[in-house]
């Protein structure tokens, strides 16, 4: 075999000249060979359609390059096909252009395709590894994303966690987080890593083009009952590998030529937080996020309050809305998110954002939030664009037209939400949500005029809810919506929220644009992501990579001292939403009190809890007595000084004695608890009390 190869400082990459298959890949800082059978190696994987054969794959590694050039510094390759061979298919006339180039730490793969066949070039695996080793000695390996504001985390090894039904493939495989979360733009990148070393591989452009990130367990399992992988390199004389793609689904035309989303591959060190930065490092270059209302910047509380549903609760007309400003104020929670507000209730009648009539009319809701208003609390109206409900004769006899569609001119409809009745809960009369394309200038249109109405009951802003979810759709094949087919449905999320914020900007200049579960592009316009994480492992993943942005949780257990521990620790905001975001804030004074208390010492110390830099569990380690590990923890870097304080909780029913250090050389002096204001030394270590938490400064 012909191997070019190519290194730098952070990597080696070898290369088959024959065919373009990368047939190494080492780490050199660690000596991880990431990819190191040769025979497995691979370069890329088409699928073209062919009538009565849908499943048409061309394999790279079975291809013979028409060129391979190396550029005279080493550091650069370009491979070349002038056709390709397809499995059932024969040869096709589609030129393919494949170059990697190295960069600081990094390796940066495209790959241009020129289409003069009469297929279409759907799905493209690029790059694609064959044969993605586990570092040395480690004894667990995991795939981790992004997913609804934390992180998502699928084991490779020694177990693999399949995604999808195995009826349906001949190996175990992973496909992202989630449905809608599968890739890029809202899943921008992967880490495959052990505890403490990983792998990079994310986009290294800002594209809204589709790209998903996928494990493949070859052979299958050792033992199905526990998921088990293979530990041998091979069983029953196959080879055991874990293949790594990132799929793209451009759908080329005959005729067209594309260059696909490039990727950046990057090894790292230390636990997720080293692979994160790599990301981080990279969208700082390019992203800005918008100048945030100055009340939403400070520490403060909402309450969330749905005053109707699909099931017809008509809880508090409007015109009694006004007290809900009273009590708010009472409790010194600062905004309240309205929902079921608009005709048929939460999750009814979408997109109308007509105030629903019996409740009150549109003067007495909009009298109503200005009497919430006037007693200096914010008044945000809990909306959505996302999806039109099918049961709507606005649909059936007009919408239908802009939803998105599938390949066969279906449109896509989720599943929809359960409310209060079993007619509900089992499914049976569930209002079904419709995806609309936001790809259609129609759409923009009709979003725009239910827009105006928000504006025109005079909110402080909105919290759009499932904010460019559009589950389950990813792409739109709908050409009478003036795009390509197969158009990203991702592609104009942040060019549709510019339009409200157009509309907004004349008449509120300090109007909110909130959103629920935001991927991490949408911060360049929007000002705030609500989401909800009642687990005591939940990784704190949007914190991290936006350290100052406003994020916010809900609150609704009785005496939920976690969850506000919780806060303090990830610098959230708290959403009081005691029944479930149904009931009052007089109806839980146990939350209520602790609440306070955690908000005012953060107020307190907003220089290090509020303002200072988030930056998880890194630089600090935290131990019981005994010398075992605890968690969680944050560390924040004050504003002012660029000194470390240390939030700990514990989130247990009995209390812990802990020790903390730090990785600089700053020394900790004193400890408070949320709810006692004493300070104390550290000579006899930190005591936090079941369900408590601690600042140490």
């Amino acid at each position: 075999m012909d191997i070019i190869t190519m290194e730098n400082s952070a990597l080696r990459l070898e290369f088959a000249r024959e065919t373009g298959a990368l047939v190494g890949f080492t780490a050199k800082e660690t000596g991880w060979e990431v990819i190191n059978r040769r025979h497995l190696g691979l370069s890329f994987q088409l699928l073209l359609p062919l009538p009565g054969r849908r499943n048409n794959p061309v394999y790279g590694e079975d291809q013979r390059v028409a060129s391979a050039e190396v550029a005279a510094d080493g550091q650069s390759v370009k491979f070349a096909w002038d056709r390709v061979h397809s499995a059932y298919g024969g040869e096709h006339p589609i030129r393919l252009e494949l170059s990697v180039a190295l960069a600081g730490e990094q390796a940066s793969f495209a790959l241009n395709i020129e289409n003069r066949s009469e297929t279409v070039v759907e799905v493209v695996y690029f790059p694609y590894f064959g044969d993605v080793q586990r570092p040395p000695a480690a004894d667990s390996f995991e795939a981790f994303h992004y997913g609804y504001a934390e992180a998502v985390r699928r084991s490779l090894y020694p177990t693999f966690d399949n995604t999808l039904g195995y009826y349906g493939f001949d190996y175990p495989v992973q496909y992202g987080p989630d449905s809608w979360r599968s890739g890029a733009p809202a899943v921008q990148y992967v880490l495959l890593r052990s505890a403490d070393q990983g792998l990079y591989v994310g986009i290294s452009e800002p594209s809204a083009e589709l790209v998903a990130w996928h494990n493949e367990l070859r052979p299958g399992y050792d033992s199905a009952i526990d998921s088990r992988v293979p530990t041998s390199a091979s069983i029953s004389g196959l080879d055991v590998a874990t293949r790594f793609a990132a799929i793209h689904l451009p759908y080329i035309q005959p005729g067209e030529s594309r260059s696909l989303t490039p990727i950046a591959v990057q090894p790292f060190r230390g636990g997720w937080q080293h692979g994160v930065d790599v990301y981080k490092n990279w969208r700082d270059s390019w992203m800005k996020t918008p100048a945030v209302p100055d009340w939403a910047r400070q520490p403060h509380a909402w309450w969330q309050l749905h005053i109707n549903s699909p099931e017809d609760e008509l809880r508090i007309p409007f015109k009694e809305l006004g007290k809900i400003g009273e009590e708010a104020a009472r409790h010194g929670v600062k905004a309240i998110q309205l929902v079921g507000w608009n005709d048929g209730g939460q999750d009814q009648g979408n997109p109308s954002h007509d105030p629903d009539p019996r409740l009150g009319s549109f003067d007495e809701l909009k009298a109503a939030i200005a009497e919430v208003q006037s007693h200096g609390v914010k008044l945000i109206i809990f909306a959505k664009f996302t999806w039109a409900d099918r049961a709507t004769e606005w649909f059936r006899e007009d919408l239908h037209r802009l939803a998105v569609k599938d390949p066969y001119g279906d449109y896509y409809h989720y599943n929809g939400y359960q409310y209060h009745t079993p007619t509900q809960a089992l499914n049976i009369n569930t209002k079904r949500l419709i995806p609309m394309c936001f790809g259609s200038d129609e759409y923009f249109e009709v979003s725009a005029t239910e827009f105006q109405k928000v504006l025109d009951l005079g909110a402080d802003g909105i919290l759009y809810d499932e904010n460019q979810h559009h589950s389950p759709a990813l792409l739109c094949f709908d050409e009478s919506h003036d795009h390509r087919l197969g158009f990203p449905v991702f592609s104009r999320d942040n060019e549709f929220q510019q339009n409200l914020e157009k509309m907004s900007r004349a008449v509120y200049p300090d109007f909110l644009f909130a959103g629920e579960g935001i991927y991490d592009w949408q911060f360049e316009v929007y000002h705030l992501s609500y989401h909800r994480s009642w687990d005591k492992k939940h990784v704190p993943l949007s914190r991290y990579m936006l350290p100052h942005m406003p994020l916010m949780t809900a609150i609704s257990g009785f005496n939920d001292r976690n969850m506000i521990n919780q806060c303090l620790l990830y610098r959230y905001i708290m959403s009081y939403e005691p029944y479930n975001f149904k009931g009052h804030l007089d109806d839980f004074p146990l939350t209520m009190d602790y609440g306070k208390r955690m908000d005012a010492l953060r107020s307190e110390l907003r220089d290090y809890f509020w303002d200072g830099e988030f930056r998880h569990e890194v630089g600090a380690t935290v131990t019981a007595i005994d010398g075992e590990a605890h968690h969680p923890f944050a560390v924040f870097i004050s504003k002012r000084g660029g000194v470390p304080g240390v939030a700990i909780a514990n989130y247990e029913d009995e209390p812990c004695s802990l020790r903390v250090s730090l990785a600089s050389d700053h020394a900790l002096a004193r400890y408070r608890l949320v709810d006692d204001e004493e300070w104390k030394g550290l000579q006899d270590g930190i005591v936090i009390p079941a369900r408590s938490a601690a600042v140490v400064i």
